[in-house]
């Protein structure tokens, strides 16, 4: 399998799904849109699409002019029945592509917190092995509208939206599933500063770290094995 990435930003990388893909024998190509001149180069062979987070907004079209082509090209994907995987950002892009909307959510959500999966996600292979009790991580300050055709798969106290499907060659996470330790240590440094705010679902940066190894063992071979099945 090819799998093509969009990634926004330098820190916010396929994470845990790089090992993954390497012992499977899958490459990856890349579009770097924070670089000068970002490349289309190596999609039109991608038989996944994978769209990752980053600090943008969906909308944000004056300020970082590619999210218009970048819409094009998921919604490319989507309409052809290629399979498209959005992570936080990503999850987002997906909506807006196929005409949802993206606002602003109450409150942001950053730190391991809890999802709750529907009994859809809990009979469904793909995502059985996620652990309801588990904390996942989350960075996130946006959320949407489910787009038609969307099935709910999971939802937590400050989201209603954390995961969804589009048939089978569609999936969203809201929560970032892909984190591993150096994820969370380099979002940590970059976007830090949104620790500071006060809200009820901000954890403090000591919190984060001190429930990362515990957090991640857990989450992190959930993905990995809903991968096996997403992939085939």
């Amino acid at each position: 399998m090819h799998i093509h990435c969009f990634q926004h930003v330098p820190f916010e990388t396929p994470g845990n799904l790089r090992g993954w893909a390497q012992r499977h024998g899958h490459s990856i190509s890349y579009t770097h849109f924070y670089r000068d001149a970002p490349s289309f180069d190596g999609l039109d062979g991608a038989d996944l699409l994978l769209v990752l987070g980053g600090a943008m907004n969906v909308d944000e079209e004056d300020r970082y002019p590619w999210l218009a082509a970048e819409k094009a090209q998921i919604r490319r994907f989507v309409d052809g029945g290629r399979k498209v995987l959005g992570i936080c950002l990503g999850s987002q892009l997906i909506v807006s592509a196929l005409g949802g909307r993206v606002y602003a959510a109450p409150e942001k959500e950053i730190g391991f917190f809890p999802v709750r999966f529907t009994a859809e996600a809990a009979r469904h292979p793909w995502f059985a092995s996620f652990d309801p009790a588990a904390p996942v991580f989350h960075w996130h300050g946006d959320t949407f509208d489910l787009p038609p055709g969307a099935v709910r798969l999971a939802s937590s106290a400050a989201c209603a939206n954390q995961a969804y499907r589009i048939g089978n060659h569609v999936v969203g996470f809201q929560f970032h599933p892909e984190a591993d330790r150096g994820t969370v240590g380099d979002m940590l440094h970059y976007d830090g500063h949104e620790l500071a705010e006060a809200g009820r679902f901000i954890q403090s940066p000591e919190t984060i770290l001190a429930q990362a190894g515990r957090c991640l063992d857990r989450s992190g071979p959930a993905f990995l094995t809903f991968l096996d099945g997403f992939c085939k």
